[in-house]
């Protein structure tokens, strides 16, 4: 009896063994390890081949700690913080909006090498006559709340559409007899 009892001790010991779990734990690791192999098996660019050995090595170096049961546990865990998010304080210029997306690095105003074109609404003698016509309202030089952009837009606009009625109306002789002083 005492045999039976020490017999069912010993597969007890061999089936649910430290070592046991300690396989079941390592086996993402391993599986982990052999994606990233066959991965290298696949074409790849020489610049990816060096990405993958690099992660290669060190999914191999995660699964051999743990299978010899030294784990580094030196990673900190980030906590997630929940803010609260109030409607009146999302927007642009907003002290929550800043500091959500950091600072912003500007390398250059343009990230393209390519030339910009900037071109107006008219050329020529109209684009003269025009600047001779419009006449820009002094709280349009900064404007500094949208309801004044708003204002200095729709001036503009009205503006331009009467250009374009006494524009086609006059013949081209006055409209350059206009533009000279």
């Amino acid at each position: 009896m005492k045999l039976l009892k020490c017999f069912y001790l010993i597969i007890l010991l061999c089936f649910f063994s430290p070592i046991g779990e300690a396989k079941k734990r390592c086996k993402p690791l391993l599986a982990k390890l052999h994606n990233i192999q066959a991965q290298q098996r696949a074409g790849y660019s020489s610049k990816r081949g060096l990405s993958l050995r690099a992660r290669e090595d060190k999914a191999r170096d995660m699964w051999w700690q743990c299978e010899n049961g030294r784990t580094n546990n030196k990673k900190k865990k980030k906590k997630k913080v929940k803010q609260k998010v109030n409607k009146n304080t999302l927007g642009y210029g907003n002290k929550t909006t800043q500091s959500k997306r950091g600072k912003i690095k500007a390398d250059s105003p343009f990230k393209t090498n390519n030339a910009v074109v900037i071109k107006s609404k008219y050329q020529g003698e109209k684009k003269r006559a025009w600047l001779a016509f419009y006449q820009q309202p002094n709280q349009c030089q900064r404007p500094k709340k949208l309801s004044v952009f708003a204002f200095c837009s729709e001036d503009k606009q009205k503006q331009r559409i009467i250009f374009e009625q006494e524009y086609t109306k006059l013949p081209a002789s006055k409209s350059r007899a206009l533009n000279e002083p």
